[in-house]
């Protein structure tokens, strides 16, 4: 079956988007204003390129059409933490996804404990594998939609020590949790990449 992205309906592509572009990291974005700390999942989140370091994720509204509360911080502030998640942190990365109120906190409100990476800079998640440490680089325009992409520059990087399984190589091991459609996923089973002859 070939899909028309012209003739379908707007709920149409996402779902097809999200069902075949699998699996999507979730990135547990903390941002900070007013001495609120904001903590959001979002999986349309990647890599972006390693020179300079960035990572892209996109942003969208709230259901009463206003900015959600990570994308006017990092426009206020500039700043982010973006957390991975393990799979003991799934049910409270899903439960962190509840619209909120501006004057809200999802760290306080699901008890999620903080910790300081950098100062100046939101707090990670504690517990959580990895965090980077981020400055807004550049707020991507996709004409009159309402997501907006934002690619962050990567400052600094939290790894947890339990996750560096090589020190002298730098190889990481860990169990992150995506996004599968609906569902969430865990990698589950690696596969080495063969030898090119």
């Amino acid at each position: 079956m070939l899909f028309d992205y012209r003739d379908i309906e707007t709920i149409e592509p996402y779902k097809l988007m999200a069902q075949t572009i699998i699996p999507r990291p979730i990135a547990w974005v903390v941002t900070e204003a007013n001495g609120i700390v904001n903590v959001a999942p979002f999986s349309y989140f990647t890599g972006l390129s390693s020179n300079p370091p960035t990572m892209i994720f996109s942003v969208g509204h709230k259901s009463d059409g206003t900015p959600k509360d990570t994308l006017r911080n990092l426009r206020d502030t500039k700043k982010c933490t973006v957390c991975l998640v393990k799979p003991e942190q799934l049910e409270a990365m899903h439960y962190s996804s509840k619209e909120l109120d501006a004057l809200s906190s999802e760290a306080e409100q699901f008890d999620l404990p903080l910790r300081t990476l950098v100062e100046g800079y939101p707090p990670m998640v504690e517990g959580v594998p990895s965090a980077f440490v981020c400055d807004l680089f550049s707020e991507v325009s996709l004409g009159d939609s309402k997501t907006i992409p934002l690619i962050v520059q990567i400052r600094h990087q939290f790894i947890d020590d339990a996750c560096i399984t090589d020190t002298a190589r730098l190889t990481i091991d860990f169990a992150p949790v995506a996004r599968v459609g609906k569902s969430y996923a865990l990698l589950g089973e690696t596969i080495a990449p063969p030898k090119i002859p």
